[in-house]
């Protein structure tokens, strides 16, 4: 971060539960500085600006756009919203921070993609989890080849509650694994998507949902969200040909353990190897390894305010968050089709190859209330 040589403004539209958390990051950043605050119920904006010494506050989105000090505007409203105020925003000639999923539609996501382009400016989704430490070190341990060829990525997350009253568990918690997967993988779209899920409890949306992704013609992601688990799991495991990990975001202390365990299975073209046995199991060491334990907001504030001041591209930009989008718009349909595979086709201009990204790189839930608009 050399080149850094002035402070980015910053203006946060959303104060509810996720915005002061990137208040705080954007605010300790030495290269940028939270100059305007946006709520629909401003008192929520007034609480954050009594602790950050922000200045200008408002409850009207436009306001705050149309702030010449606002360089960066941070969207942490409900995924309704997104698409409205990121389009504004970047029509405004912003760099945009969008929080998950990007939008709830993939129209709408395409556009801001090419809007984004169109006028030269950054736009980023928080896809949080990517800039863990310990989804950091999946991707390098994945890109080394030290896992082997990959089989599978199995994840669970769930919890009981939050309810969301506008959107499914799926667009609730799966873009968290989504982003995972898609970043572990270097930015690859699946073939087909499926889900199943359910309401229960009276609620008008799925509460638990069930996605299968699959990867070319053999790697198979799964992804299991649900709001009414007993206990807490964040669960990620990566079954690879020479080793396999285990990311439990829940650990206190060692949330990623690499196995070097697997599998060896006999050609079925050796009739003695099928006579003697079939499958032999390798059953190695465990360890976990270093990890970078800074704060994930805090590592995604440099990659923005470093792209926005020195060029370059971030992990969790415009094309990460399409491809999300593109994935879980296919798990709705194939719930709405009783569980039948959507296909998917791959769109080689929004597409980006995250293997020619450096790798630099917590649940953002959007229960905050909608900035009034113009």
């Amino acid at each position: 971060m050399t080149r850094m040589s002035r402070q980015v403004g910053v203006g946060v539209i959303g104060c509810g539960y996720w915005g002061p958390n990137l208040v705080r990051n954007f605010a300790r950043h030495d290269h940028s500085r939270v100059v305007a605050l946006c709520d629909a119920q401003l008192e929520r904006a007034e609480r954050v600006a009594s602790w950050s010494g922000v200045d200008s506050i408002t409850d009207d989105a436009s306001e705050l756009i149309a702030n010449p000090a606002v360089e960066l505007v941070v969207v942490a409203t409900p995924s309704g919203t997104h698409h409205q105020l990121a389009k504004a925003a970047i029509e405004a000639g912003k760099h945009v921070l969008i929080m998950k999923p990007m939008t709830t539609r993939v129209d709408q996501a395409e556009e801001l993609v090419d809007l984004a382009a169109k006028h030269g400016v950054l736009l980023a989704v928080d896809h949080t989890f990517v800039y863990t430490g310990a989804v950091r070190k999946m991707r390098e341990l994945v890109d080394s080849g030290e896992l082997g060829e990959i089989f599978y990525l199995d994840s669970v997350r769930i919890n009981l509650g939050l309810f969301q009253s506008d959107v499914n568990v799926i667009w609730d918690l799966a873009p968290h694994d989504v982003s995972i997967i898609d970043y572990v993988l270097g930015g690859q779209l699946p073939t087909e998507v499926s889900a199943i899920g359910a309401a229960h409890a009276g609620s008008r949306h799925e509460n638990i949902a069930y996605l299968t992704m699959r990867y070319g013609p053999s790697v198979l992601a799964h992804v299991h969200v649900n709001w009414l688990a007993p206990a807490k799991i964040r669960r990620t495991i990566v079954g690879g040909s020479r080793q396999m990990l285990v990311y439990d975001d829940t650990s206190p202390s060692e949330k990623l353990l690499v196995y070097d365990r697997g599998v060896t299975i006999s050609p079925w073209d050796d009739p003695e190897a099928i006579y003697n046995q079939l499958v032999s199991y390798r059953s190695g060491d465990m360890h976990a390894p270093r990890l970078d334990d800074r704060e994930a907001l805090a590592v995604e504030a440099d990659a923005i305010i470093g792209s926005i001041l020195n060029g370059g591209s971030v992990v969790a930009d415009g094309a990460s968050g399409l491809r999300t989008v593109r994935i879980l718009e296919a798990a709705e349909r194939s719930v709405r089709d009783g569980g039948r595979p959507a296909i998917l086709s791959p769109e080689p201009e929004h597409k980006v190859h995250l293997t020619s990204i450096p790798i630099i790189a917590e649940a953002a839930d959007d229960t905050v209330g909608v900035p009034r608009t113009a």
